[in-house]
């Protein structure tokens, strides 16, 4: 029986590359995004083994209600990606703008949290895998960077959500990279990461026995 992984931020990007490497592989994917049509169109990409779920990861009665479904549409979840996150277009504490930092907390931090409490109880009868996106900007201290504070939550989280899940044989996960060309930034990034890279770390992670939990994959551009 196929294993399902479900990804938050699932519509591009490191999201969407996750979804067709996993799919590749025998798993699947349920989609969560705002964007209904780029999830859809994704979701017949891939085919039977994905399902589209389009909601606000933010809300966390919508967030619980799509992991639910999910769950039983696929028979139980093996694995979540939390991937959904953003910047903020004016760095610095002076002239941050506190109406991004709201927005941003609200995606990388409350998000997190409302996805694994609402994927605990699922993952807890499979013994399953909770993967996070953490950032280098979560291993580094980074001048006035209110979105490099959100990531150390990342990175904090993950690990103790780990020691949790440790106690009935689970794992959790932080996938780290540095500067990736997804449209999180405005201009093409062509010689850094790519998402298929992330993927790729993603699902190394997902495939470990059960013997070995992989807490940090650290990913930085090779140019």
């Amino acid at each position: 029986m196929a294993r399902t992984l479900l990804i938050t931020g699932a519509s591009s990007g490191i999201g969407a590359a996750t979804a067709r490497a996993a799919a590749a592989k025998g798993w699947n994917v349920a989609l969560l995004a705002r964007s209904a049509d780029k999830l859809e169109a994704l979701a017949r990409d891939i085919g039977d083994a994905a399902l589209a779920l389009p909601c606000d990861v933010t809300d966390r009665e919508q967030a619980a209600a799509a992991i639910d479904k999910a769950a039983d549409h696929f028979g139980g979840l093996e694995a979540v990606f939390a991937n959904a996150g953003k910047g903020v277009s004016k760095a610095g504490i002076e002239q941050g703008d506190p109406e991004e930092w709201h927005a941003m907390i609200h995606l990388n931090i409350l998000a997190v949290l409302y996805t694994a409490h609402a994927a605990m109880p699922h993952l807890k009868k499979t013994k399953g895998h909770f993967v996070v996106t953490g950032s280098k900007a979560g291993r580094d201290h980074m001048k006035g960077s209110v979105y490099s504070a959100t990531k150390w939550f990342v990175h904090g989280f993950g690990e103790n959500l780990a020691e949790e899940m440790r106690e009935w044989g689970g794992r959790a996960t932080v996938i780290a990279p540095g500067m990736v060309d997804t449209p999180f930034f405005d201009t093409p990034q062509s010689g850094k990461i790519q998402p298929g890279d992330v993927a790729n770390a993603v699902l190394f992670a997902l495939e470990q026995p059960a013997t070995s939990a992989v807490r940090e994959i650290y990913l930085m551009p090779n140019d």
